[in-house]
C-alpha cells in the first residue's frame, strides 16, 4: 500500500510517500512560498498537482492536523462531517488547522475516491486525567469554549516513545518515559505506560518551555500590563509573545540554539542568559514529571536542538538524576511524524 503523507502549513507543504507495511520510504520533499508575491504556486491546489504529478500512484494520504480538540481521540477516515469538525477547530488554531484543511479539500479534488486519513497533534494527548487539562480559571469556560490544557507535537511524542520502548527491549505499557521534543517549538511529555498524562504545551502552543520565538509559562496579568505600557491591541501582543519572545527576544541575537551557543562561547551574556533560561526551564519540567510519575525509566531527547545539540542535553541533565536511586536511560531519538502517520493510516485502513 502506497501511503502519501501530507503536512499542509499556512504557505507550504511538506510530503513523503512510503510504502507500508514495510515503511519503506519512496519520495519526499517541500513546496514553499504558497500564495506569495512573485510565486508560480498560487494555492494549495496548484501546490498538490505539481507534487502528485511527480508521484504514479496513491492508496491513501495521510494528513497531518494540528488540533483536533476533544472532537478526535485518534486517527479518522475523512469524510464530510471529519471536515466539519476540523473546520470548527480552526478558531482555536487559526495559524494551523485552516491550512491542513486546505490540504485535505485540494487531495479530495485532485485524488477523487482515495481515501484520506487525519492524524491530529492533539489525540495522544487526550488520556491526560482532568486534574491535569482543566485550568483554574471558572469552570464554565471549560463547557462553553472548551478552554483547557490540549498539548501538541503528540504524533512526535507518541513516535519517540514507540521507539525508547523498542531500544529498551520493554514493552511500552511497563515502562515511564520523559519524552522531550526541543527544537524551535518546543514540549515535553510525561508518558506512564504508553499514556500521554501530563505535557508542556497548552490550549496554544504557546505555553509551557522557552522556546525559540514563543515565550512559553509567564505570568498571565503581564499580558494586560505589557498591552497599556507598549500600547498594544490584541494583534500586537500576540505577534510578541509567539515571534518576538523567547530565545530570540532574550538573546536579542537569534531563535537559533546553534547561534547562541556559538556566541556564548565567544562572551555574549544575553545569549548565555537564553541557553541558561532554555535550559532551566526544560529542567523543571523534567523534575516535575518524574515527581507526578513517581520514577522514569527513561528520558528521550528529539528535534533539532534535542537530537544535534549535545551540550544543551548534558546541562539539562547535569545533576538532575543525582537523588534518584536508579537513573534512567538518557536516549537521542530521530522523530520521524511523517512515518508514524503513514503507520496510523495503514493501521486504520488496514483494520477497515
Amino acid at each position: 500500500m502506497k501511503v502519501l503523507v501530507i503536512n499542509s502549513g499556512s504557505s507550504s507543504i511538506k510530503y513523503k510517500l512510503f510504502r507500508m507495511p514495510g515503511k519503506k520510504y519512496i519520495a519526499k520533499g517541500t513546496i514553499e512560498h504558497i500564495g506569495e508575491k512573485g510565486s508560480a504556486v498560487c494555492d494549495h491546489y496548484a501546490g498538490l498537482k505539481m507534487i502528485l504529478g511527480k508521484i504514479n500512484s496513491v492508496d491513501v494520504v495521510g494528513h497531518r492536523v494540528v488540533h483536533g480538540a476533544e472532537k478526535f481521540k485518534e486517527p479518522v477516515l475523512i469524510d464530510n462531517q471529519v471536515v466539519r469538525k476540523i473546520r470548527q477547530c480552526c478558531s482555536i488554531a487559526p495559524l494551523h488547522n485552516p491550512a491542513n484543511l486546505a490540504g485535505i479539500l485540494a487531495c479530495k479534488k485532485l485524488l477523487p475516491g482515495t481515501k484520506q486519513v487525519a492524524v491530529f497533534d492533539t489525540a495522544f494527548h487526550q488520556t491526560l486525567p482532568p486534574h491535569a487539562y482543566i485550568y483554574g480559571l471558572p469552570y464554565r469556560y471549560y463547557k462553553r469554549f472548551g478552554i483547557r490544557k490540549y498539548g501538541f507535537h503528540g504524533t512526535s511524542h507518541e513516535y519517540v516513545a514507540h521507539e525508547a520502548s523498542r531500544i529498551l527491549k520493554k514493552p511500552l505499557k511497563h515502562l515511564k518515559i520523559i519524552t522531550c521534543h526541543l527544537g524551535n517549538g518546543c514540549s515535553i511529555t510525561a508518558v506512564d505506560r504508553g499514556r500521554s498524562i501530563d505535557t508542556s504545551m497548552g490550549f496554544t502552543p504557546l505555553e509551557g518551555l522557552v522556546m525559540g520565538t514563543r515565550c512559553g509559562d509567564i505570568d498571565p496579568a503581564l499580558v494586560t500590563y505589557i498591552m497599556q505600557k507598549d500600547k498594544l491591541d490584541i494583534c500586537g501582543i500576540e505577534d510578541m509573545l509567539n515571534k518576538a519572545s523567547g530565545l530570540k527576544g532574550i538573546s536579542g541575537i537569534s531563535n537559533d540554539m546553534r547561534a547562541l551557543c556559538a556566541k556564548e562561547r565567544s562572551g555574549n551574556k544575553r545569549a548565555a542568559l537564553a541557553a541558561d533560561i532554555f535550559v532551566y526551564r526544560v529542567k523543571k519540567y523534567i523534575g516535575a514529571y518524574i515527581a507526578v510519575m513517581g520514577k522514569v525509566d527513561a528520558v528521550v531527547f528529539t528535534a533539532g536542538i534535542g537530537q544535534n545539540q549535545q551540550e544543551i542535553r548534558q546541562e539539562i541533565c547535569r545533576g538532575i538524576f543525582d537523588a534518584l536511586k536508579k537513573k534512567p536511560r538518557l536516549l537521542v531519538i530521530p522523530t520521524d511524524e511523517e512515518l508514524m502517520i503513514a503507520h496510523s493510516a495503514f493501521k486504520l485502513m488496514n483494520g477497515r
